[in-house]
């Protein structure tokens, strides 16, 4: 009996203990319950879904997804899912947007010049893309940042494609070049002038309209492309090497713009020979034009071949979540003001986040370090080719490509290299801010010398020179040449032998014209009566050369001064310096200052 009662008693442990561990099996089943997900067996199938549990997400981020398209996700295509392959197609579409650019601001020229338009349509055509971009950036910045980032710049590069193919209808499909016969500028007595009379421009409204509505598409897409990119690549990288990172994709442009103006510069060539050869009007000026629209199109083909992939990319990344948790041990890089506030994502917290950025000092000193680059950068890609053009009397053509060979590359190397510096040396913010004073200071240095550096004004008859005693300054009309019948409709300057630049070969008195050396010079020119001659093979002296490049006059008149020659290069080596430093200083500014700028994708 006892030995009964005791098997008895093992045996109700035994079945309690049997059921406290059902139980607590229960209790921890209803627990991982609620982080199981379940999925269509037709998606599982499809898409090679495995049987798993959805990690806690202390541990991990629900926005870390896989690289596809909605649900169709495949395995071999996840090596993809990287920030490197992210920052790939970011470089190839801002070197796309890069490229456009340089292409609209030469296009804006022959605009300008065929269309003789005014001061408001220059700068509406000219300031359209900026205007577009200040309207959206504040909505498409608010709002995006609370999205899918890398979705917001897949849609921009549709709309840089449009962008580029906006341009290349308005070259294709309008006649904006025309040929024009140009008769030789020869001073020939009893030759009458011809009276400009009004000249109706076909096309000229519409084209303007399409030029604005391309630049304002342009404009629009690089809200996101230069917002929104930039913090996806520094969310999704460390603090330390996020200096190279953003140097690459901030280099893109200037790499686009520098590739945009190669292909301008080379759109300059018209193929007048084969134009001619073409049978119908449409046919000779799309040919004639056929340099511009193709470049067009080719710019517009890069963003599309990075919109697919673009969309592809999750919200974050996989291992977003965990740089996330390092970077939150770093020193706190919000503002205090807005550490424990919530910003709505509607109008009124658009408005709010905005009155926070202007109160902030750092933004406020990057907004200003932008508008001081945008400003240089514009101001020398304007008008260091007109000054070109006018102190040395260089072509369109030459001026532009030697401003972007000296220019552009600088650029470059400055962004590149600053990033590189502040990624190889590890950086605090303290020592960031040193040397962005250090090389501020050095670029201001060198900003200032570019005020010792001066040229001889070259002598201009009519200008600021009286034709040696018989005309008068102001008027380019003396007794040497008031017989020729010379007009100021077309500015064709000629260097002289005496040493001084004249208007046209008309205004020099020049009476006949011959090729030498592949320049055209002139010669029996009654208003260069100093300095020496030049005697060609045939024993003709020439008085007078076209000045295609400023290095005739020390062709045709040996008396120079060689000190042109050496400001030149002064001036030019003065240019690389400072824009490379001044490059550098934006780069090393945004490379400091990025975690300010973290801070506001938490509004």
């Amino acid at each position: 009996m006892a030995q009964d009662k005791k098997k008895q008693k093992d045996a109700v442990k035994q079945a309690q203990v049997v059921d406290r561990d059902e139980h607590q099996k229960t209790t921890e089943y209803r627990k991982i319950g609620a982080y199981l997900i379940t999925i269509p067996a037709a998606k599982k199938k499809f898409a090679d879904i495995s049987d798993k549990t959805k990690p806690d997400p202390t541990d991990n981020d629900s926005s870390e997804g896989p690289f596809g398209l909605g649900p169709l996700v495949y395995p071999c295509l996840q090596r993809f899912n990287t920030i490197e392959c992210f920052l790939t197609l970011y470089f190839m579409l801002t070197l796309s947007h890069g490229m456009l650019y340089a292409l609209v601001d030469l296009s804006l020229k022959i605009l300008v010049s065929q269309f003789s338009a005014s001061n408001s349509e220059t700068f509406l055509m000219d300031f359209s893309d900026y205007f577009a971009a200040f309207l959206v950036s504040m909505f498409v910045a608010h709002f995006g940042g609370r999205g899918n980032r890398a979705k917001w710049v897949a849609t921009a590069s549709i709309v840089t494609g449009l962008s580029a193919i906006t341009f290349a209808v308005l070259f294709f499909h309008y006649e904006i070049i025309k040929l024009s016969i140009v008769e030789e500028d020869l001073c020939k007595e009893g030759k009458k002038t011809k009276v400009c009379g009004s000249n109706v421009i076909p096309h000229k409204s519409i084209s303007i309209s399409l030029f604005i509505f391309g630049q304002c598409l342009h404009g629009i897409a690089g809200v996101p492309i230069y917002l929104l990119a930039l913090t996806f690549i520094f969310d999704h990288v460390p603090t330390l090497s996020s200096g190279l990172y953003i140097a690459i994709a901030d280099a893109a442009l200037t790499v686009g713009y520098f590739l945009g103006y190669l292909l301008g510069v080379k759109s300059f060539i018209l193929p007048v020979e084969e134009a001619m050869q073409a049978v119908g009007h449409v046919q000779r000026f799309r040919i004639l034009q056929s340099g511009w629209w193709k470049s067009f199109i080719f710019v517009g083909s890069i963003p599309f071949f990075t919109t697919l992939p673009l969309f592809c990319f999750p919200s974050n990344l996989p291992g977003a979540h965990k740089i996330r948790l390092e970077k939150s041990k770093e020193p706190s890089r919000v503002d205090r003001r807005l550490k424990n506030k919530e910003i709505e994502p509607n109008l009124k917290g658009v408005l709010h986040a905005t009155w926070c950025l202007l109160r902030n000092p750092l933004v406020l000193t990057q907004i200003l370090c932008n508008v001081t680059e945008s400003v240089t950068f514009k101001a020398s890609s304007h008008y260091l080719p007109l000054y070109l053009q006018t102190q040395f009397v260089m072509t369109p053509k030459s001026a532009a490509m030697l401003t972007g060979i000296f220019i552009l590359p600088g650029c470059i190397i400055g962004r590149f290299f600053g990033g590189y510096i502040v990624d190889k040396l590890q950086m605090n913010i303290k020592n960031k801010l040193k040397f962005i004073t250090t090389v501020s200071v050095i670029s201001i240095v060198l900003f200032l010398l570019l005020i010792s550096v001066k040229c001889e004004t070259a002598k201009f008859p009519g200008i600021n020179e009286n034709y040696d005693g018989f005309g008068m300054i102001g008027s380019l009309k003396a007794p040497c040449n008031e017989k020729c019948g010379c007009t100021t409709s077309a500015y064709n300057s000629v260097c002289g032998r005496d040493e001084k630049q004249y208007f046209s070969p008309c205004f020099a008195g020049c009476h006949a014209s011959k090729n030498l050396r592949k320049e055209k010079v002139y010669y029996n020119c009654s208003c260069i009566i100093q300095g020496l001659t030049t005697a060609d093979d045939e024993e003709v002296y020439l008085p007078a050369g076209i000045q295609s490049a400023w290095v005739l006059c020390l062709q045709f008149g040996d008396s120079l001064d060689l000190s042109l020659h050496q400001y030149i290069l002064q001036k030019h080596q003065l240019y690389v310096v400072v824009f490379g430093t001044l490059m550098n200083v934006e780069l090393k500014y945004i490379v400091g200052s990025i975690k300010g700028n973290n801070w506001s994708t938490h509004l």
